[in-house]
């Protein structure tokens, strides 16, 4: 009976570990930026601003509704006074325009937002998704060299049982085991780690597990995949792409509308000042019992009145504020302006080092290491050194290889931060310079 109770716990576990695989979709960088745009709950939320902002332009267009006016007089002033039924409307004047004119305004500073949102989620996929597949090619160096650390634990088993090695080089080996396993278990906890922060980024509502393609960084850095150019090409000058890197800028752009925004609402502000219309017009009429001469006299009546005259208040304040807040928008422009060459000019020096670095380590140290290592593993088997030197040479491989696959990321990362600095994730490199790409 246990029997039976523990293979059905055990088929339920594997009916439970396929839905949750089913739930798994792996997907190269292009697919998951374009998941993100598709299912990003952040990225709906703010494209919603964008029908708020037309409903704003219709609101501020809006005419004022008229007023239902009736007098009724009574006592002796109803044997004298006429009966009235009629309408006064409110027209604005010079207003209306104004507003919609502010609306439309605000309806493209929202419009810029969300592309700049959008943007940066472009930008926040390609970034988690690059440190995602860092974190695997680091768990896969860490089981390799495992697997390395146990076939030398063999070696020196072998080598004692023989008589060759003393004992300790088993134990030396051992501890050596055990410390790569520990490292093996970390690499595993960052991989989830970046997975769940890949996975915040896409923010998909409907329970989807997006993974990366598993060991990009190992196949010969595809840099098609990765959606950056190889690094063996000629970087363009900083003087050859600042310019269009600040006229790219969502930052300067909205800061630039913002400007345009302050400009619309001092308009609107001021405008308070003009008086408006109130016009009315209605019947008026008087039964004949209520005249003398008692005949019925009726007819229509009109009039106008000039409202809201800025005689006790002039709305100085409002004015004033408006002012200051066009003073505020050109100066925040000018600020933006300037720290965005500065970023731009970080973004132009980060990259060229990760260029350089990345270069260093696949034409010098990566090479060199691995026919060092080859070179030791033989010494060793063949009695020429000992275990320790051994063991030493693999712990300097190893961080040499995760140095390497940090310097790679470095590389992807450096990239995108280029990218989010001008703005443009089309970035075009002169073809002259790029060989292979």
């Amino acid at each position: 009976m246990k029997k039976l109770i523990w293979l059905f716990i055990l088929f339920l576990s594997l009916q439970c570990y396929a839905l949750a695989d089913e739930n798994i979709k792996k997907v190269y960088l292009d697919e998951a930026i374009d998941a993100a745009l598709k299912n990003n709950l952040d990225l709906k939320s703010a494209q919603i601003e964008i029908n708020i902002a037309k409903n704003n332009i219709k609101s501020a267009n809006r005419l004022q509704n008229p007023s239902l006016d009736a007098f009724y007089f009574m006592g002796g002033a109803g044997r004298s006074e006429p009966k009235q039924l009629g309408l006064s409307q409110d027209i604005e004047i010079a207003k209306r325009g104004a507003r919609k004119n502010l609306a439309k305004s605000n309806l493209k500073l929202v419009e810029k937002n969300v592309d700049y949102t959008k943007f940066d989620l472009k930008m926040d996929v390609r970034e988690a998704y690059i440190n995602l597949v860092a974190a695997k090619s680091i768990l896969h160096t860490m089981e390799q060299q495992k697997t390395l650390q146990e076939e030398l634990l063999k070696i020196a088993q072998n080598r004692a049982k023989a008589k060759k090695v003393p004992e300790v080089d088993v134990l030396q080996a051992e501890i050596a085991l055990n410390q790569m396993i520990t490292q093996v278990n970390s690499a595993r906890v960052n991989v989830k780690t970046a997975l769940s922060a890949f996975n915040k980024i896409i923010n998909d509502p409907d329970n989807v597990t997006y993974d990366s393609m598993d060991k990009i960084f190992s196949e010969e850095n595809n840099f098609d995949e990765m959606l950056t150019p190889p690094p063996d090409f000629e970087f363009p000058q900083f003087s050859e792409i600042v310019t269009k890197a600040i006229g790219n800028r969502f930052d300067i752009q909205i800061a630039k509308q913002q400007i345009d925004v302050a400009e619309k609402n001092l308009t609107v502000v001021a405008r308070q000042r003009i008086p408006d219309i109130s016009l009315v017009g209605g019947y008026a009429y008087q039964v004949g019992s209520q005249m003398d001469s008692g005949h019925f006299n009726s007819g229509a009546y009109a009039g106008a009145s000039l409202v809201n005259i800025p005689l006790f208040y002039n709305y100085s304040p409002e004015i004033q504020n408006a002012t200051l807040k066009l003073q505020q928008a050109e100066i925040n422009y000018n600020s933006v302006k300037n720290k965005a060459i500065k970023d731009v000019s970080a973004a132009y020096e980060r990259f060229l080092t990760a260029v350089e670095n990345l270069n260093y380590y696949e034409q010098k140290i990566v090479k060199d290491s691995e026919e060092l290592i080859d070179i030791s593993k033989d010494s060793y088997e063949n009695g020429e050194s000992d275990i320790t030197s051994l063991i030493v040479m693999k712990q300097s491989y190893r961080s040499i290889i995760v140095g390497y696959t940090y310097a790679l990321a470095e590389y992807y990362n450096s990239w995108t931060n280029f990218l989010r600095e001008v703005n443009d994730e089309n970035f075009d490199l002169p073809e002259e310079r790029i060989e292979g790409l």
